[in-house]
């Protein structure tokens, strides 16, 4: 798909990413089994922030990023910019100017699996980024190839539109079409921590909350009463 950028794409209702956005990345990927989260190379670059929004994404060769400036016009408000590499470059792709251009056009965070620069500028004016890493070394703007279209950005594919949800634990995928069946399971997961966290409260013991006791019972686990005499090898 060489030269081809999709100016319209479908979006998540607006309620849904936002209510995903609320309950952060690890509880969104264990609502959809695990399924969708990025290599941990990709961090955040600040402390503290969490967002969603609907991926626009720009495939780039390896130290050039025209194509990221052409992804850059597409943002709508609540938009999240995803990029990606033809191969592993860890070259700036977003300074603070192209930072400043994201948040002017309403995007509420980027996420490259590239190196960004400019971080203290970023960071000062509010603009959350998650990348694989910090490079002063800029790019190039010369080649074509897509934006907008399907990409695979650290080891998840993206559609267009598909929901990202980004926060310190770093960034999780939930296909756009998921997006209502993923937030009733990320929903139900917190009504049942709130309860787990009551009874922990109270003083039980995980083994008895998350029921382990019997499950390692059956796989082996025994109690030996000491004390042991730990000077010759003990046959537990």
């Amino acid at each position: 798909m060489k030269g081809v950028v999709i100016r319209n794409i479908e979006r998540a209702p607006a309620e849904v990413v936002d209510a995903l956005a609320r309950l952060g990345v690890a509880t969104v990927l264990e609502a959809q089994g695990r399924r969708g989260l990025m290599h941990p190379r990709i961090r955040p670059m600040q402390g503290g922030a969490r967002v969603a929004g609907s991926a626009v994404t720009a495939l780039c060769p390896p130290g050039d990023n025209a194509m990221l400036h052409v992804a850059l016009e597409l943002l709508k408000p609540g938009d999240i910019l995803v990029v990606a590499p033809l191969s592993d470059c860890s070259d700036a792709y977003i300074g603070d100017l192209l930072a400043t251009a994201c948040k002017v056009r309403g995007a509420r965070g980027a996420v490259l699996d590239t190196g960004i620069r400019d971080l203290a500028e970023i960071r000062s004016m509010g603009f959350p980024v998650w990348a694989r890493t910090v490079s002063a070394q800029g790019t190039v703007k010369e080649q074509v190839v897509s934006a907008n279209v399907p990409i695979v950005c650290a080891g998840v594919h993206v559609v267009p539109g598909d929901i990202v949800v980004a926060d310190d634990d770093g960034v999780v995928v939930v296909p756009r079409r998921q997006g209502e069946t993923v937030l009733a399971a990320a929903e139900a997961r917190v009504r049942t921590e709130e309860d787990i966290r009551a009874r922990l409260e109270a003083g039980e013991v995980t083994m008895d909350v998350f029921g382990l006791r019997h499950k390692l019972a059956e796989r082996g686990l025994r109690y030996v009463d000491g004390p042991v005499d730990w000077s010759g090898t003990p046959d537990i």
